[in-house]
């Protein structure tokens, strides 16, 4: 009986119907790092291999692990693959290979997820896959349309990551210059000093007001941050609020706009250093350390920029040892020196320059997002015949 929610001249079929699926036989360790072919494991990074298990038109997913319903690779041509990676190959005429990349990509994940009372799903079966439903037109000129319209998405998506990835070397190697005087802007050319940031201001903490304290929290309005809250960049607010009253009634601090952020206590430190300048008032709890630059001498964006910039050193040098969870030991901090010019006119000029660097990298971050966003429309649209290209 037919679907009578399915648009007219579309079909729906189970997998197994459409394609066949098969398991590869190779282990991560068969792995050659200058190997001939694609070699698909349980990751979105594809290795290289020697070994040809397949050769033709499939389509990939992990089996288990952290990417269980969330990685897929489309290949046409010769590769191996994982014990524990499925492969949905030997399309029937009735589906092109491109189009089913697109619907299991776009749907699978809901379905496993469907399937389980758990967040997350360890490992996937056969059946999974193969009764598993795929909605389709059956004219194959609608389908190539549609994944014209997906390729062209996915090649503005790629499009921008790689832009993003190549506007940050530039930030960087800019960083690496202009904040170690190895390249001054036109104009300058006076001395530099080695400044620790104790001398630029003072290093304050905050806390966190009751939790049991209804009036702290319900319709607050002033930002409070936490570790999860700062990563590297301008902060403009925070995913919790405070009232007044919390202010008032403790441990918290608020701090004014243009002080520097540092992440002293969290997991995260294992990872990189997070700092961040306000632009807002904010208050603070006790896994962060605000610098409050005091001495005219310094702009806070360059001290901004600077400290960024020295975030692996920052951690090598004032990381305590011993402790449960990795903290960032003050009096260390507050030793740690930074290059500043001793003109802040040119504090200012390199500050700047980063900050429009900073500025131009957002917006193209931006871009990306809405472009991920109009992709994801497109795909729960085309793929299940709400929008036609007809």
């Amino acid at each position: 009986m037919k679907d009578t929610n399915l648009p007219d001249g579309w079909i729906e079929l189970p997998i197994e119907k459409l394609a066949q699926i098969t398991t590869g036989s190779r282990d991560t360790k068969d792995r050659e790092e200058n190997g001939e072919y694609p070699f698909f494991v349980r990751s979105q990074t594809v290795e290289r291999i020697n070994s040809v298990g397949f050769d033709g038109e499939g389509v990939l997913t992990a089996g288990d692990g952290v990417g269980t319903g969330k990685i897929f690779h489309y290949i046409n041509g010769k590769c191996d693959f994982h014990q524990r990676v499925y492969l949905v190959h030997s399309f029937s005429p009735a589906i092109s290979g491109r189009y089913f990349y697109f619907y299991f990509r776009s749907f699978f994940y809901d379905r496993i997820m469907s399937m389980t009372a758990k967040s997350s799903v360890d490992s996937v079966r056969r059946e999974m896959i193969a009764d598993m439903l795929v909605r389709l037109p059956e004219n194959p000129r609608e389908q190539n349309r549609i994944v014209e319209a997906l390729s062209d998405a996915d090649a503005l998506i790629e499009g921008l990551e790689r832009l993003i990835a190549k506007k940050r070397l530039i930030k960087q190697g800019a960083m690496q210059d202009l904040l170690t005087a190895k390249r001054r802007l036109p104009g300058f050319s006076g001395e530099w000093e080695k400044t620790p940031l104790g001398d630029i201001g003072p290093f304050v903490g905050g806390g966190t007001p009751s939790m049991a304290r209804e009036d702290f929290w319900k319709d607050g309005t002033v930002p409070w941050v936490s570790s999860s809250d700062v990563r590297i960049g301008e902060l403009h607010g925070a995913e919790r609020l405070i009232t007044n009253a919390a202010v008032k009634g403790s441990s918290t601090r608020v701090v004014e706009h243009g002080s520097i952020l540092f992440v002293t206590r969290s997991g995260i430190l294992r990872r990189f250093q997070p700092v961040m300048i306000n632009s807002v008032p904010v208050a603070i709890n006790q896994d962060i350390k605000a610098l409050l630059p005091r001495s005219s001498a310094y702009s806070p964006r360059y001290v901004f920029h600077a400290a960024v910039a020295s975030g692996d050193q920052i951690l090598r040098d004032c990381m305590k040892t011993g402790t449960t969870v990795e903290s960032i030991d003050l009096n260390a901090l507050r030793r740690f020196q930074i290059n500043c010019p001793q003109d802040q006119a040119e504090q200012d000029a390199i500050a700047a320059a980063l900050t429009d660097m900073d500025a131009e990298i957002q917006a193209l971050e931006t871009r990306l997002e809405k472009a991920r966003q109009v992709k994801e429309g497109m795909m729960q649209n085309l793929l299940t015949g709400r929008i036609r290209l007809v």
